[in-house]
């Protein structure tokens, strides 16, 4: 079996960049995609160590060219693609619907959906045939349930999740699958925006400063080494479902 890389996008801090040390620790290149940063650059160092067919690439998922460029690069040095990580993402903007700029709105959709769709298409050529691609995009429990003001990213994650359905939908023949797994409420950057937005404009900002203070949040170390065995080990049958990090 070749051994194509693993794409992993938001790699450059939080769960993503857990979850590409994970992957490369493993034994598996990575190929860590995120905005260009010291970050970025310190992860691409850290695989490389880890796996030396791994790298960083600077890909920001809201600009159309990023995406393009970043997909021919892939195409042009990765015959086969073991398996994409959807993580990027942003909770941002978190205000009242009635309130948000339409731009920052569909800003969101599209680092949170329009370019998970954009990036695979670019990439699907080299993806599947006589071995399985597996493809995994990072879910929320906001997909399921309604929060008030974060009606951008409830929206998109439960796209996201219907994405994932129907890749796994069309790509059967071609032996490409695609789950969608919800991590739980993990300390991470996100976690931070959510903390330092104004009260006013989310109702449930006692809630998130209060799983901080008890200890609640777990880390996205562990939460890696839970979801890479399903990440990395999925099967054709398991196509198309979604799962929990707190019930695996």
């Amino acid at each position: 079996m070749p051994q194509g890389p693993y794409i992993v996008t938001g790699a450059s801090k939080g769960i993503g960049k857990a979850i590409a040390l994970e992957i490369a620790k493993q034994g598996h290149p990575v190929l860590a995609l995120a905005r260009a940063s010291p970050e970025l650059e310190q992860i691409g160092i850290e695989l490389t160590l880890l796996h030396p067919e791994s790298r960083a690439l600077a890909c920001d998922l809201s600009s159309d060219q990023d995406i393009a460029a970043v997909a021919s690069q892939i195409t042009a040095q990765s015959p086969w693609i073991a398996g994409i990580v959807h993580n990027a993402g942003t909770v941002e903007p978190i205000l009242p619907l009635n309130q948000v700029p339409i731009a920052l709105w569909a800003t969101s959709l599209q680092v949170n959906l329009i370019g998970v769709q954009d990036l695979t298409q670019r990439l699907m050529g080299n993806m599947g045939g006589e071995h399985q691609t597996r493809i995994t995009t990072i879910s929320s429990g906001a997909s399921l349930n309604p929060v008030e003001s974060w009606s951008s990213y409830c929206v998109a994650k439960a796209g996201l999740d219907m994405w994932a359905r129907c890749i796994a939908q069309e790509g059967a023949e071609l032996k490409i699958s695609a789950i969608s797994i919800a991590p739980g409420i993990v300390d991470t950057n996100m976690q931070h925006t959510i903390r330092s937005v104004q009260p006013e404009h989310f109702p449930r900002h006692a809630d998130f400063v209060s799983l901080q203070a008890s200890g609640q949040l777990t880390q996205a170390s562990d939460v890696a080494l839970q979801l890479c065995p399903l990440i990395l080990n999925h099967s054709m049958e398991q196509s198309g479902q979604r799962f929990d990090v707190r019930e695996l």
